[in-house]
């Protein structure tokens, strides 16, 4: 499945699912986690059937006949058995009246509803798994037959028996990411923006290993490293071991159940006792390879006393007021991050923008850091990267195995400026932009092949060894010419083809902007690092030693190492530019004036 078809089935699934949820009069909160839960039911049965292939292939017979699979034949290749009941073509193929066909779940009761059947399927299902017990939701009674029994044929379309668990993956993590943004009261606390998770870890480069995250959420950390780890030809769950602490335990679930959809097992703890600012849940305080972290911000109230008890505060506890409370932890967190790494460990981290340069004991405890020559890099990211907030944040990264070669240097980027807009209140980081962001950190580190691989892979999606700039010329010129050929041909064509022929010139010009963007980025990279040479970049990147940070009083602020920007020209002709909005001002005055005048005849008929 391409990515054109795989997107267009995220949106069908979603659009199916959303609009049911609006005719149900339950909240997005309310119907979440259930249809996660569904989802995860139908990935769990396309993993089964593909498995059950599999076993049967060198299945050994007794007596002529096949020996039946058991649940261990699944374990061996880390799928979950499903018995008949939990099946999902079981569940979609049940009567209309689930009351009359006499059903007994796997207590003994009967099974009334269809709500209750899922229930119990759900049961089944946790029954084969330690690690999912008591996640998966078991409330579908709240749900009539008739919505339930739609939602379970939305989610039985064939094409998600065409796709793999990395596919399904990004179909859970797509209706994840829809959910944050309706969540509006959770202010999306689950689910941190995939391009922030993904310059985590690409930053961090995970392979084997202790990983942490204690501030879990919906476990999209866990996710992106088993991705980065699996890219690189080997099993994450064979090489890394995951540890989460999650206080909502709303969250933990969707964690657990996005691990499994994802083949990934891991050990996570919520409630209370995984409060990372009274506990040190796994004991893993100076045992860690790897620590990656969304936690929330500027959080108050926080016992001073039972934080201090908890320990993992290597440079003392930040400012305590007369009520005994801290009231900012957002230096707690950075103190844990830093705690519990091992000797070699790196960290990544989200963190309010405001913590790079805050006073009084925070400066005092970042100062302490950066001596310890552990702060690694430090980025700034611009606003509108979360779903329900518009504040910018900034992401650190510690490294307690750092080269000698830059144990004295911190690198500082300013990526403020440098994401893609989706939509009015959400930006990204594209893929490439990504891969860009991580080529300066790779030079950085005197990582150049790396560098030179990216090139190469450029090229190789461009499908030309010309110079970038030469490229974004050449495209720019084929768009101009594609458009106007776009625009006569829609004129000349009938009425009746008008809509198809400019749809048709549509999708070119949209796969061919596509490749635009790709050799814009690579022409943005080149022209700063050419031959693979890391330099400071004005508004962009800066390598800083302990030295001229401790002369800016401690900060991590990138933008006060980088400096600001020359404006650059955007190649856009102003007059030109001036003239197309005048004339779609023109076109846009015409189309009101007869829609007014259609208002006023049938105004007239009706002898208003």
């Amino acid at each position: 499945m391409d990515n054109k078809a795989l997107k267009k089935l995220e949106a069908d699934l979603w659009e199916s699912a959303d609009l049911l949820r609006a005719g149900s009069k339950l909240t997005s909160n309310q119907y979440c986690m259930p249809v996660l839960g569904l989802l995860f039911l139908r990935y769990a049965y396309s993993r089964f059937k593909l498995v059950k292939k599999e076993i049967l292939k060198d299945r050994p017979m007794r007596r002529g006949v096949v020996l039946p699979v058991e649940a261990s034949d699944f374990k061996e290749k880390s799928a979950i058995f499903l018995p008949k009941e939990a099946q999902y073509e079981y569940l979609v193929n049940l009567p209309t009246n689930v009351a009359d066909a006499n059903l007994i779940g796997a207590n003994g009761q009967p099974l009334n509803s269809l709500g209750e059947v899922v229930n119990n399927a759900m049961e089944l299902v946790e029954a084969q798994s330690e690690q999912l017990v008591g996640v998966l939701p078991k409330d579908y009674t709240m749900f009539s037959d008739e919505l339930l029994g739609e939602l379970l044929r939305i989610f039985n379309n064939n094409a998600l028996d065409e796709v793999g668990g990395d596919i399904m993956g990004r179909i859970y993590e797509y209706f994840l990411n829809k959910f944050a943004k309706n969540i509006a009261s959770d202010d999306g606390v689950f689910f941190t923006p995939k391009p922030l998770v993904k310059m985590i870890v690409n930053v961090l480069e995970p392979t084997s290993g202790v990983l942490l995250d204690c501030a879990c959420g919906s476990g999209g950390m866990f996710v992106q490293t088993g991705d980065f780890v699996n890219a690189t030809g080997m099993a994450a769950n064979n090489t890394m071991t995951f540890y989460g602490q999650e206080k909502v335990e709303y969250n933990a679930q969707l964690c657990l159940m996005n691990m499994a959809v994802h083949g990934l097992t891991g050990v996570i703890k919520s409630g209370d006792e995984a409060n990372t600012f009274y506990h040190d849940a796994h004991n893993l305080d100076g045992s860690c390879d790897y620590i990656m972290a969304n936690p929330p911000f500027n959080v108050d109230k926080v016992k001073s006393e039972s934080a201090q008890a908890a320990g993992r505060l290597p440079f003392g506890l930040p400012a305590v007021n007369k009520n005994k409370e801290i009231g900012n932890a957002n230096y707690l967190w950075i103190s844990y991050f830093y705690s519990y790494l091992n000797e070699h460990g790196r960290a990544g981290f989200v963190m309010a923008s405001s913590a790079t340069d805050s006073q009084g004991r925070d400066k005092d405890i970042r100062q302490s850091l950066v001596e310890t020559g552990h702060v690694d890099v430090m980025v700034s990211v611009g606003n509108n990267f979360f779903y329900t907030k518009s504040l910018p944040c900034s992401l650190w990264f510690f490294d307690k195995g750092k080269r000698s070669e830059i144990q004295d240097k911190i690198l500082f980027i300013d990526a403020r400026n440098y994401y893609t807009v989706v939509d009015r209140t959400l930006n990204e980081w594209t893929e490439w932009q990504l891969k860009n962001l991580n080529a300066i950190v790779w030079l950085y580190r005197g990582e150049v092949d790396k560098y030179f691989a990216l090139l190469d892979e450029y090229h190789e999606v461009l499908g030309s060894d010309k110079p970038f700039s030469e490229q974004v010329h050449e495209l720019n010129e084929r768009m101009k010419a594609l458009r106007a050929e776009a625009k006569k041909a829609v004129e000349a064509a009938d009425k009746r083809d008008k809509k198809k022929v400019q749809a048709d010139y549509d999708e070119k010009i949209a796969e061919l902007a596509e490749i635009l963007t790709v050799a814009k980025e690579a022409n943005w990279l080149y022209e700063k690092f050419g031959k693979g040479e890391y330099t400071d970049v004005l508004g962009l990147c800066k390598v800083a030693d302990r030295a001229e940070v401790a002369e800016k009083i401690f900060s991590l602020t990138p933008g006060a190492y980088v400096g600001v920007a020359p404006i650059e020209d955007d190649g856009v002709d102003f007059e030109e530019r001036m003239a197309e909005i005048h004339r779609e001002l023109l076109s846009l005055q015409a189309e009101s004036n007869n829609l007014m005048d259609t208002i006023s005849r049938n105004m007239k008929e009706m002898g208003l």
